[in-house]
């Protein structure tokens, strides 16, 4: 018997986990873009059906133009900066992502951070390492318990961040959003719902867990680092862009904040030399929160819904609705 071609095509612009690699090989052909340049973009989008996009790369409207076969685009976690959302609506395109797949592993890097910073554990394995045992009795730390936490952004993620560090270092919660949780959510997390300048003044560990929007673009600069406490700390586990990386910096410079500590960066990746890395009170990493293995498995599976709409069915977790 012969076999018969793929009914459909889908361009991965970065390779992913194998879980859904192989649900999307069940149904498709799948190829991987050598290079995300739109130039070379426009050359493959053409003939495919979908796209599954990772962090890196965008999804614009002249690539979109350019499907005339496209009917899906997966994004492959959560945020959707990086596609042009209007201009697949107005397409007929449906755009999928996974908003449930990494909130754990973002909320527990939040407190992986926080505690780096507050036993002042970096510090510390330099100094060991420089072979200066007697740090010990200089370094000395802070706990979280009972501390105050504010979460800036209560959605998936700074909820899970919320659950985490409530009933597990019985710390209260604040948060600032511009949408009040579910009374439920609430209630789990003992959370108390604050504007932003007083979940600052307050909150003894703040995580930024905001979408990138023009209206959250830099919404904390030098003004709102003033308002927190000199022995609070600040954590970016969102968007780089939603502090000004100066600002920050200065604060940890004048000493106006104990620590800072971050995931992401106003531009990524970031130079070698950034100032921030110069400071021993803070602390960071390269965009790599959601990689654990469970989260790369559950964000791959965005090829569930492709799939889904490729057979005519509607997405589980759709970011838009498509115009007919």
């Amino acid at each position: 018997m012969t076999a018969h071609p793929p009914a459909f095509r889908v361009l991965l612009y970065e390779p992913m986990h194998e879980a859904g690699t192989s649900l999307l090989g069940l149904h498709s052909e799948v190829i991987v873009a050598p290079a995300l340049d739109e130039g070379t973009l426009l050359s493959m989008v053409r003939g495919v059906d979908a796209i599954v996009i990772r962090a890196n790369g965008k999804v614009s409207r002249t690539v979109i133009e350019a499907g005339l076969r496209l009917k899906v685009i997966g994004r492959h976690g959560v945020g959707l900066e990086n596609v042009d959302v209007a201009a697949a609506t107005e397409r007929g395109i449906w755009v999928v992502n996974t908003p449930e797949a990494n909130s754990e592993s973002v909320a527990e890097h939040f407190v992986g951070l926080a505690l780096m910073l507050s036993k002042r554990m970096l510090e510390a394995d330099q100094a060991l390492r420089a072979g200066h045992w007697n740090v010990r009795y200089e370094y000395i730390g802070r706990e979280l318990f009972g501390k105050t936490l504010g979460v800036g952004g209560f959605g998936r993620t700074g909820r899970t961040t919320a659950r985490i560090c409530r009933h597990g270092f019985r710390m209260p919660v604040l948060y600032y959003d511009v949408v009040a949780a579910p009374a439920g959510v609430e209630a789990e997390t003992q959370a108390r719902r604050v504007s932003l300048e007083e979940l600052l003044r307050t909150a003894d560990y703040i995580s930024l867990n905001l979408p990138l929007t023009p209206d959250t673009r830099h919404v904390i600069g030098r003004e709102q680092v003033r308002m927190m406490k000199s022995t609070a700390y600040l954590m970016n586990l969102g968007r780089g862009p939603l502090w000004d990386e100066k600002a920050v910096l200065e604060a940890l410079e004048q000493q106006w904040i104990a620590g800072a500590g971050s995931d992401v960066f106003e531009e990524e990746p970031t130079a070698k030399d950034n100032p921030l890395f110069r400071h021993r009170r803070f602390v960071c990493t390269p965009h790599m929160a959601a990689h654990t293995d469970e989260a790369m498995r559950r964000m791959s599976l965005v090829a569930e819904d492709v799939v889904a709409v490729l057979e005519g069915k509607e997405p589980r977790w759709p970011a838009n609705r498509p115009k007919r």
